[in-house]
C-alpha cells in the first residue's frame, strides 16, 4: 500500500510545482462551512511585473448540498497607490437543471472561475483583495472554502 502512496504523492507534488503561471494562489477554509456576510477573505498579493497580462481566478469548493445554483460576491481590490475598486459578481456553480458545473468528488464540488482575465497591474506593490458572500443571507450554509489565483495570461 505504501508503494503506490509514495509515488502518487510525489507526482501530485510535481504537477502542482509545474505550474509556472501562476503567482499567487491561495484558499481559505470557511469553519463549519458556514460563510457569514461580515466575514471578508481577504489577501495580499505582491505585484512585481507591471508589463505581463494576468488573469485572476475565485476559487470555490461547496458542498452538493448547497442550496443555490448560484454564488454572489463582492471583491474589493485596494490596489497600492490608494485606489478601491469594488466589484459584484454572480457565479454560476449549477446549471438550470441542477448539475453542478465544477469538478466533483463524492459531494465536493470545485470551481475555478475568471474574475479578471488579460489585466495589467498599473502599479508595482501589494493588492489587497477582499472577498464577501453577498447572497442576501447572514449565513451562507454548504460554503467550504474560498481562494484567489493570479496567474500570468496565456
Amino acid at each position: 500500500m505504501v508503494n503506490k502512496i509514495i509515488p502518487a504523492v510525489c507526482l501530485l507534488l510535481f504537477i502542482n510545482g509545474c505550474d509556472n503561471k501562476r503567482v499567487f494562489e491561495k484558499n481559505t477554509e470557511i469553519a463549519n462551512a458556514v460563510w457569514d456576510s461580515e466575514n471578508i477573505i481577504s489577501y495580499d498579493v505582491p505585484v512585481m511585473d507591471t508589463v505581463q497580462a494576468h488573469d485572476v481566478f475565485l476559487n470555490i469548493r461547496n458542498s452538493g448540498k448547497y442550496k443555490y445554483s448560484n454564488l454572489f460576491v463582492f471583491i474589493t481590490t485596494h490596489a497600492p497607490n490608494g485606489n478601491i475598486l469594488t466589484d459584484t459578481l454572480e457565479i454560476p456553480l449549477a446549471d438550470r437543471h441542477g448539475k453542478w458545473l465544477g469538478r466533483g468528488i463524492g459531494d465536493i464540488w470545485t470551481h475555478q472561475v475568471p474574475y479578471k482575465t488579460n489585466i495589467r497591474f498599473p502599479y508595482r506593490g501589494i493588492y489587497t483583495f477582499g472577498i464577501q458572500q453577498a447572497m442576501r443571507t447572514e449565513h451562507l450554509h454548504e460554503i467550504y472554502d474560498i481562494g484567489l489565483r493570479v496567474a500570468r495570461a496565456k
